[in-house]
């Protein structure tokens, strides 16, 4: 009998590492408990307009309710300041955290690429993903901001609606310990999304400290084609120019340049 071929054993640990990367097929239930956080927190990292300031109670009420966990317990940590401060204050708030902190910007393509051209085929993708999938954005917010990707993730399910959450895992990490650094009551809202994600690996790691230390990609030379502003010299970490917020709200106090 002939001995086996020698690349016989690197094909079973192939199929042995990709068995190990499989998701489990989610239930029907945990797939609506999934969309029910995604769409939560969806709504709570968006500007506390008048509108959202209105239904903050509803939406507590909603967290009280939820199954036991450690997303829940978040939220619930959030939902507890978030109720109990003046509408004036967190719109403050929200400007100080999302708005001017070069470090918790919620457009997601930032991180990963920059202000370069690759963020603007990045943005394309991620619009003809959702268009796709028969989602139709109203044009309010670009479709990398945070609340966008989480409200796509809780219509789509799991899978193709979350990829883009897991395709943005480092950048979601630094917004996290940003807020953290911070002492924001939003680092809630970003531990909570952290428990529908995979853990972050030791280069995911790796990755988000070099992130923070040296910002994401610049662009060398070339002229900005896409229209975010200057580029920056490389190295210097500025956030990306922001558009309007997902709900109307009042004018808001521009990132100083």
């Amino acid at each position: 009998m002939s001995p086996l071929p020698a690349t016989i054993p690197a094909i079973v640990r192939t199929r042995i590492r990709a068995t190990t990367r499989r998701r489990t097929a989610v239930t029907p239930e945990e797939a609506e408990r999934r969309a029910l956080l995604l769409r939560l927190l969806s709504l709570l990292l968006q500007y506390p307009d008048s509108e959202l300031t209105a239904g903050r109670a509803r939406l507590a009420a909603a967290v009280a309710v939820l199954p036991p966990s450690d997303a829940a317990a978040e939220l619930t940590a959030f939902t507890d300041w978030f109720t109990g401060q003046e509408p004036e204050a967190l719109e403050r708030h929200y400007v100080e955290m999302f708005d001017l902190r070069r470090r918790s910007s919620l457009y997601l393509t930032y991180y990963l690429h920059g202000d370069t051209r690759r963020r603007g085929m990045a943005l394309l993708a991620l619009a003809q993903r959702y268009k796709a999938a028969g989602w139709d954005v109203d044009g309010g917010e670009l479709p990398d901001h945070l609340p966008v990707v989480l409200e796509f993730a809780a219509l789509a399910g799991p899978g193709r609606g979350e990829a883009p959450l897991r395709q943005h895992r480092r950048g979601l990490e630094l917004i996290q310990h940003a807020l953290t650094d911070a002492d924001s009551p939003y680092r809630h809202l970003l531990a909570a999304l952290r428990t529908l994600l995979p853990p972050p690996t030791e280069a995911d790691l790796a990755a988000v400290a070099r992130l923070a230390a040296e910002g994401p990609p610049a662009e060398e030379v070339g002229l900005d084609p896409y229209g975010y502003g200057d580029f920056a010299p490389p190295g210097t970490f500025v956030p990306p120019e922001q558009a309007a917020p997902t709900l109307a709200a009042p004018a808001r106090q521009e990132d100083p340049r």
